[in-house]
């Protein structure tokens, strides 16, 4: 497959990864011009995979014009303007830091990296290179959700007071079976964490967001309820160690945290991929003094408000369908009451930072944000290695 230089007007996309996270970005870069009145025309330029074979296939299936075997070799193609990210956390600092100082935009996935040091790296690398116009964003797309998006207008409007607590949790049950087999989600070295870093990170993040509020310290526990699984055969296409026999786990299967905020809220988290029943259910309560807030994705297009100041005789929680053209992002897509789904917030994702390129103006979440996520993240895993409350590092 060849590729031809971009012309004006265009963002030419080059992607490393093309498994789960590369599908959804994929369509991502696919939808967004088309549902969307953007100032630039993303072009998805190429993939990149080891091996050539796959990466040849995924290309074709999911719409990209050329592939490389080598990250090395897309970053240094002077046809690309914006490297995406999709690999496991033990190799984002490398590729991230490697585009940034060649000049290219760069979207990675979440979490930033797999240690503070890597991500504090990824940040000074992103800090110098915006003082060359390039921009840089991590992929915590749950902020795109239109729903969870209005939370964060109604928090700042004032609608729900001073924030007295959150509760947040993100709820799976892919590995709760000890016969599933091993997969570089469960090896420390490619994975930084388990629950906590895979899922764990994205209600940090939320939580934040929501309140406009950071995490100052924590109190944590890490659990691993199975630590040896069945080896996937080399044939498999799961990515990690491949083999007969079984692997050891090293990552934690569940996190749970007590967590203070800035402004003096109480927060309570858990991450697990142990809840069985449980497919993707991020769920988060805020409660203020004059309101409340909650949201489910698993019910996605809905936002829960109660507004305290109302009579008590009616009052209660309120529930918004968020379909209307007045909520985020929800305009370019269909009538009021056609919801819609997991995939748009990834959409969503690419607008965002497709206008802030555009306009030169810094994407976010950001590197530092990302590393903002990273400190909480080492903080829960040290708490619960020493028993002992941490101070995050502002």
């Amino acid at each position: 497959m060849t590729s031809t230089p971009g012309t004006a007007g265009d963002l030419a996309v080059g992607m490393v990864g093309y498994a789960f996270m590369g599908a959804a970005h994929s369509q991502a870069w696919r939808n967004a011009p088309r549902f969307f009145d953007l100032p630039l025309h993303p072009r998805m330029r190429a993939l990149a995979g080891r091996d050539a074979s796959r990466v040849a296939d995924a290309a074709e299936r999911l719409g990209w014009d050329s592939t490389e075997t080598s990250w090395q070799a897309l970053v240094a193609r002077d046809d690309i303007d914006v490297i995406d990210v999709c690999t496991p956390g033990d190799t984002h600092a490398e590729i991230a830091i490697a585009a940034l100082q060649a000049g290219k935009h760069v979207l990675c996935e979440k979490p930033l990296a797999n240690s503070v040091e890597e991500a504090e790296a990824m940040a000074e690398a992103a800090e110098k290179a915006a003082a060359h116009g390039v921009r840089s964003m991590v992929g915590f797309t749950y902020r795109r959700v239109p729903a969870i998006a209005l939370a964060r207008q109604l928090v700042s409007d004032g609608r729900i007071g001073t924030i007295h607590h959150v509760r947040a949790q993100y709820l799976q049950d892919w590995i709760v079976d000890p016969q599933a087999p091993m997969s570089w989600r469960l090896e420390k070295d490619k994975a930084g964490s388990g629950a906590l870093g895979d899922i764990g990170a994205h209600i940090i993040d939320l939580a934040q967001f929501i309140t406009g509020d950071s995490i100052r310290r924590v109190s944590g526990r890490l659990h691993t309820f199975v630590g040896e699984r069945p080896l996937p055969s080399e044939h498999s296409g799961l990515s990690g160690t491949a083999g007969s026999g079984t692997g050891q786990v090293t990552v934690d299967d569940a996190a749970t945290f007590l967590a203070e905020f800035g402004g003096g809220a109480m927060g309570v988290f858990e991450a697990t991929r142990f809840a069985n029943g449980r497919k993707n259910a991020i769920r988060i309560e805020v409660n203020g003094s004059a309101g409340s807030l909650a949201f489910d994705f698993e019910d996605m297009n809905l936002l829960h408000f109660f507004d305290g100041s109302e009579d008590a005789r009616t009052a209660g929680f309120r529930r918004i369908l968020v379909t209307e053209d007045q909520h985020p992002y929800v305009a370019a897509w269909w009538p009021p009451g056609h919801i819609i789904g997991y995939e748009h917030g990834f959409t969503h994702q690419v607008v965002d930072l497709v206008n802030d390129i555009a306009a030169g103006n810094a994407p976010t979440p950001s590197f530092a944000d990302g590393l903002r996520v990273q400190r909480v993240l080492a903080a829960v895993e040290t708490s619960s290695d020493t028993d002992s409350w941490q101070e995050i590092q502002p």
